[in-house]
């Protein structure tokens, strides 16, 4: 048998953890991995606190190098594109990509589980369950963890080679980080909060309305949105403020309250959802943070993930960029043979400009599908930049195809966004939306569009 490698703790079993977990297990690291929740493949699964997940390229090139994609594509149903449904309940419909591209809504708690037995089935890998960091000494490469279920108990001091801190967005070890000298960090939370609700399935099981497409109810300064299951249900999140407006989550208090604002908003959806009512009330109100900082390495500490670049959820790219960080931090550690002096600063030096450019475009994102899905010049835009797409596919990439469908770093996508968008409002400028396609077309010059990009 090949001895063992160097011990490294990961601290937090979420997604990303569990994934990092695979991956240096595969490179014969003895690894611990530590989470403050009960093991999840002890407990039901349930809603409520998380939203469904968009598994998109990024995230599926990282769980192929895992060996373990053929395993979740089982898992996931695929969303060929967005499905609009307006206050009088007419449908647009907007593809997402090229023909045969396609995101996958996945249960973000039966991917973890996955994860985890996968991790779990490796000799060297070790999860330690209900255990809360309670101390981290960045200047000696320890890290204490104390047992939930026994507070009365001393905490325990682990050492190891590498510590990397997978604990979302609220890492205790980036808060020990954020005392370092010059550690720029900052902490947002945007106005709107979330709230999950379901659509059941039919009595056969199947789904009530269109299963691959990912369904919105764009309502100018708030939505609704709806992904797929396998049992045939959709999870449902309401994006709303959480306070001070006239539509808030303060102001749904009652039945009769949150009765009339989806009679008033969302008529279509109302038959679907018979379990409205006790959804809204039981399921938290939960709120929406990015957090961003620009050190990601303390000596042998990293942070990776939420950790480093808690974003919010509208790009349906939370999940993608932290599996991102593993294939980065991955292909690091195998052109540096293991020297993890040359690997974190490396890694760091590679991926805090991508985490500020995701946190941006997730941001704007959110203007994008609360508002101007609903606005006719907007789709009439993405109808010519998809025609440019299929006309010139080597010069032009919409913005959405550069951050789902490749691997191109997040930030050199928002900069082709930002100069894309600048082009296509100087050429769009005189049409107001109720244009066809096919007139747009005749009369515009793609070739200058091209000639501006180039």
């Amino acid at each position: 048998m090949t001895p063992l490698k160097e011990k490294i703790i990961i601290s937090g079993a979420g997604l990303v953890g569990s994934l990092l977990a695979i991956y240096l297990a595969k490179k014969n690291y003895q690894v611990e991995v530590y989470e403050k929740r009960p093991d999840p493949r002890k407990a039901a699964l349930h809603a409520g606190r998380s939203i469904n997940l968009a598994l998109s390229d990024r995230g599926w090139r990282a769980l192929e190098g895992a060996g373990i994609a053929a395993q979740i594509r089982e898992m996931g149903i695929p969303m060929q594109g967005r499905l609009m449904h307006d206050a009088q309940g007419k449908l647009t419909y907007q593809p997402y990509g090229k023909d045969g591209q396609a995101i996958f809504s996945v249960s973000r708690g039966g991917l973890n589980q996955k994860l985890i037995e996968t991790a779990a089935a490796f000799e060297n890998v070790n999860f330690h369950f209900e255990k809360e960091t309670a101390a981290v000494y960045l200047d000696s490469q320890k890290i204490a963890f104390q047992d939930t279920t026994s507070l009365e108990s001393a905490a325990q001091i682990e050492q190891a080679e590498v510590i990397i801190a997978a604990d979302g967005a609220f890492s205790p070890v980036r808060y020990a980080m954020q005392k370092l000298p010059r550690f720029n960090y900052s902490q947002h939370y945007i106005e709107h909060a979330y709230k999950e609700l379901t659509i059941l399935p039919t009595a056969e099981g199947k789904h009530q309305i269109e299963s691959n497409v990912l369904h919105i109810w764009p309502r100018k300064n708030f939505m609704l949105i709806a992904l797929p299951n396998l049992d045939g249900s959709f999870t449902c999140t309401l994006f709303l403020a959480y306070q001070g407006q006239e539509d808030s989550f303060e102001n749904l208090q009652t039945e009769s309250q949150i009765l009339a604002f989806f009679e008033k908003y969302f008529p279509d959806i109302l038959p679907l959802m018979p379990n409205l009512v006790a959804d809204f009330r039981s399921n938290p109100t939960a709120s929406l943070v990015t957090v961003r900082c620009d050190t990601w390495v303390a000596g042998r500490f990293a942070l990776i993930g939420d950790a480093a670049h808690a974003i919010v959820p509208f790009y349906g790219q939370g999940m993608n960029a932290g599996f991102e960080d593993c294939t980065i931090l991955n292909q690091i550690l195998e052109q540096e043979k293991g020297d993890w002096d040359k690997i974190l600063p490396r890694y760091e030096r590679e991926r805090v400009a991508n985490g500020q450019a995701i946190a941006d475009l997730a941001l704007q994102n959110f203007v994008e599908m609360r508002d101007k899905v609903a606005d006719k010049k907007f789709l009439l835009t993405k109808k010519v930049e998809a025609h440019l797409q299929n006309a010139y596919p080597h010069i032009w990439q919409p913005l959405y195809s550069l951050v789902t469908f490749s691997h191109l770093p997040y930030a050199q996508a928002l900069q082709i966004g930002k100069e894309q968008e600048a082009i296509m409002e100087k050429f769009m400028r005189s049409y107001t939306g109720d244009e066809s396609l096919e007139s747009v077309l005749a009369e515009i010059d793609l070739d200058q569009i091209v000639a501006a990009k180039q």
